[in-house]
């Protein structure tokens, strides 16, 4: 990975075979980020999306093998307890431009990913809430 700080954000640049997530995770635990808005965009393999089953309170996953178009990575970074947490929706697209989307819990980079990073000022911690079984943002 290769970044740079043009201004009040990060932006990253993520190489052929890196893990995003724990890319990610690495940088904001290096460099201290309290709280931080991101997105991105790239291509990435063997991902996997899910979408939330609020009756059932689990992710229903679908993996994704091969190259995927990622036209966009949108989420947030926060903290439960010593941990950060990177809360990444993604819309990727296949070779015909077929669509899927949904909460990105894993993704190969296969091309590059160039991704920015906003931080916050302040800590933002995570919460589990019992009715959803989400751990939410703790806003106050």
């Amino acid at each position: 990975m290769q970044y740079s700080k043009p201004g009040p954000y990060y932006q990253l640049r993520l190489e052929r075979g890196e893990e995003i997530i724990a890319t990610i995770l690495e940088f904001v635990k290096k460099h201290r980020i309290k709280s931080a808005a991101l997105i991105g965009l790239g291509a990435a393999e063997n991902l996997v999306l899910g979408c939330y089953d609020l009756k059932q309170k689990q992710y229903r996953r679908r993996r994704f093998r091969k190259e995927h178009e990622v036209a966009a990575l949108v989420g947030n970074i926060a903290w439960d307890q010593n941990q950060p947490i990177c809360h990444i929706h993604a819309v990727i697209s296949n070779k015909r431009l077929v669509t899927y989307s949904g909460h990105l819990f894993e993704a190969e980079v296969a091309a590059t990913c160039e991704i920015s990073i906003l931080p916050g000022q302040k800590p933002i911690g995570r919460r589990l809430d019992p009715r959803t079984g989400l751990k939410l943002l703790e806003l106050g």
